[in-house]
Order: C-alpha cells, then sequence, then structure tokens
C-alpha cells in the first residue's frame, strides 16, 4: 500500500453560513482500495463530497488528493488533477448519445488515439452500451443510464472514482448489477470511493468504510468488521444485534 494515500481529509470541518455540517472529519483512500462512507439522510455524505470536490468550502482542516492540499481550489481544478464522479441520480446528458455522453468525460484529454482505445475498452466493460452507441441517453433505461455515467467519468481517466448513491433510484436486480460493475472498475485497478446508504451492498464489495451519523465518523473499519459490528447490524443492515 502507497504512502501517501491518493485521497486524504484531515480534520474537516464544513459550514452551510454558521450552521456546521461536518465535524473533524478523518478519512484516508489509499491507491487500489474501495473504500465506502456510509450513513442516513442528512447525515452529511453528500457534504463531505461537496467539500472534496470544492464545491463546500473547509474552515477547518485539509483535503488533499495525491500529496497536494486541494482545499480552497477551484472543482474544476480538482477534476482535472485526477477525480472524476458519477452524480447522484446518474446526470447524464438525455439529448446526447451515448458516444457523445461518453466522449464528453474525455473533454480534458488530448490524446484523441487513447480516447478510442478507451472508450472501446469501456465498451468491453458495459457491453449493454454498445448496442446502444447511436441512442440518445434519455432512452436508456436507470441502469444502462448508471453504466453510461460510470464510463463517462472512467473516460477522464481519474486517479479516484467517486460515487454518489449508485443504488439511488434503481430496482434491486439493478443494484446487484451496479455494485457488481463497481467491484469490477476497481479490480482492474481504479481506486473508488463510494457514499452509499445501502450498507450491506456497499460492505459487501468494499475494503474498508466509514459511517457518518449527524456530521461526524461513528465507526471506521474494514468492511467485514463493520458487517460483523453489532453497532452496525442495529442501525444499519436490519439486524437484531
Amino acid at each position: 500500500m502507497d504512502k501517501i494515500p491518493i485521497l486524504e481529509l484531515e480534520g474537516v470541518d464544513t459550514y452551510y453560513g454558521s450552521i456546521q455540517a461536518l465535524y473533524d472529519i478523518n478519512i484516508k483512500i489509499h491507491n487500489g482500495e474501495l473504500v465506502c462512507l456510509l450513513g442516513g439522510n442528512a447525515s452529511g455524505k453528500s457534504t463531505t463530497l461537496k467539500t472534496i470536490l470544492g464545491v463546500c468550502k473547509t474552515k477547518k482542516g485539509t483535503v488533499k488528493l495525491n500529496g497536494e492540499r486541494i482545499d480552497g481550489k477551484p472543482t474544476k481544478y480538482i477534476i482535472s488533477k485526477g477525480m472524476a464522479i458519477v452524480p447522484e441520480n446518474r446526470r447524464i446528458f438525455p439529448r446526447l448519445t451515448v458516444l457523445e455522453n461518453m466522449e464528453m468525460g474525455a473533454y480534458l484529454r488530448t490524446d484523441k488515439d487513447q480516447i478510442n482505445r478507451d472508450i472501446n475498452r469501456m465498451l468491453g466493460l458495459f457491453p449493454l452500451l454498445k448496442e446502444r452507441l447511436y441512442k440518445p441517453g434519455v432512452t436508456l433505461s436507470g441502469g444502462e443510464q448508471q453504466m453510461l455515467a460510470m464510463a463517462r467519468a472512467l473516460l477522464s481517466n481519474p486517479k479516484i472514482l467517486l460515487m454518489d448513491e449508485p443504488s439511488m433510484g434503481l430496482a434491486p436486480l439493478f443494484v446487484d448489477q451496479q455494485f457488481e460493475l463497481i467491484q469490477k472498475v476497481n479490480q482492474k485497478g481504479t481506486t473508488v470511493f463510494v457514499v452509499e446508504q445501502n450498507a450491506n451492498m456497499a460492505l459487501s464489495i468494499a475494503d474498508r468504510g466509514y459511517v457518518l451519523q449527524t456530521g461526524s465518523i461513528v465507526l471506521a473499519d474494514t468492511a467485514q468488521n463493520l458487517l460483523n459490528n453489532e453497532m452496525m447490524r442495529k442501525a444499519y443492515l436490519g439486524g437484531e444485534g
């Protein structure tokens, strides 16, 4: 494991005006890991992502990408340094074709030949997209749109892929499929940080996990230990402890 984390939040406090939303957040993600951030509604998951991406500014603490401090930097700069996000509810471009949506993911790149090779690699990873390459994005099912959003993000060649609630709005069958694809993407070498309410699914594929509650991290451990944790079972996994 690399000594310098790809992504590190250290002692982060974030506010909305005078209201504090995050309290002393400490997260480390190393190269090749699949890490999840769990918690219910209003726990601070989205604020954590916004803080990482520079949408929300830290009032205290630091955010580093590959050792470089990025808190206070513009979102465009942070993305250009090797971060990509699959946003909540996918947010593809509905009128663009599948191919055009994928090409949008590579808009900061200039290596056209490699972009074409990477598009073909994405079509191998997500074969359903190949069948719909010239169809408008709006014609895809929710699960297919999630695949497209992942392919678009991966075409930026990110050092780390952030995923915001990948199970949201998907039928159970597609949820299983999406988490299998997330695991596959990670196994092919992409570091992944999944923000998710579905604790069972996220922990089933993750290496490690963090649990947020009202803006503070209350648990941090390996995925297996969190699955076996009594507090987790009672609060998030549907068990009786």
